[in-house]
């Protein structure tokens, strides 16, 4: 497939929208709601609760600057994804390459949040005309689990305690609606990976995305579905160099496997490799 050398500007403004970035330092606010319900934040829901009845809220503010956007190193209130400008640019590249080089397979990402990285993929495929592929959308949605005592490397994640990581599958299905990008080619698994994964009818994988959080969650999406990458296709793992969870997870896998296809690096956190050839 002949591939288009120009830029797009549809693909660098669904950039811009998914991930909310702005060029200058702006404050963003939070609601009470998606913060980790601590005692404090629990008091002031009771004040927020009555400040509603007035049309007015309680909110957090915190102030976003653009490298940190750019490169998903912070928590977005209001945007569809969290990882960033570059990370985005970096599933744009992997899929484009996939299609140049006629990789077989479809695109899956196991953690997909409010959805906008998954969103971005079939707005990629939308742009090179490609409707022949699936892309598969695997989470819980209903934030992380508790720590398995039997992964010590989780002992102490405390990710599930993360409101705001908590994003139903209606709302991440009316996130693609609003792009006009929800169709019977976008696939959701809802459920651990644990349980979904093991008889997910999935075939052949082009494009295998991470953003698990937790040693257990990257194993399990690692040992189902690594072995259906195909060769010259991609594993992008969002935490690898921010969650040191992750890391040994994927660490492990790669050693116990003999892995050494090399570990590229996208920014401080994310890193991806390329299956052999």
């Amino acid at each position: 497939m002949e591939m288009k050398a120009n830029i797009s500007p549809y693909l660098e403004l669904m950039k811009v929208v998914l991930t909310d970035y702005y060029p200058e330092a702006k404050l963003e606010y939070y609601p009470l709601e998606h913060l980790r319900q601590t005692w404090k934040i629990k008091i002031l829901n009771t004040a927020g609760n009555l400040l509603k009845t007035r049309n007015f809220a309680l909110c957090k503010t915190k102030v976003v600057l653009p490298e940190s956007r750019a490169n998903g190193y912070d928590w977005p209130a209001n945007a569809y994804t969290m990882i960033g400008v570059n990370r985005l640019s970096n599933i744009e590249f992997c899929i484009k390459d996939i299609l140049v080089n006629n990789i077989a397979g479809d695109l899956v990402e196991a953690g997909i949040w409010r959805g906008g990285s998954v969103i971005f993929m079939k707005a990629v495929l939308n742009e090179m005309s490609v409707s022949d592929r699936k892309i598969w959308a695997a989470d819980s949605f209903e934030g992380l689990p508790k720590p398995d005592n039997n992964y010590i490397a989780d002992k102490k994640n405390k990710l599930y305690l993360e409101n705001i990581l908590s994003v139903s599958i209606e709302e991440v299905k009316n996130n693609f609606k609003r792009f006009g990008l929800l169709d019977s080619g976008i696939i959701f698994l809802k459920g651990l990976f644990k349980v979904t994964l093991p008889t997910a009818p999935i075939d052949k994988i082009a494009l295998l995305r991470l953003d698990c959080d937790m040693y257990e969650s990257t194993i399990n999406v690692l040992d189902n579905l690594y072995q259906k990458v195909q060769p010259g296709g991609y594993i992008i793992v969002d935490d690898y160099n921010s969650l040191k969870e992750c890391k040994l997870a994927v660490d492990d896998f790669r050693n116990a496997l003999n892995i050494d296809e090399p570990l590229k690096e996208i920014d401080k956190e994310a890193v991806y490799w390329q299956r052999k050839l």
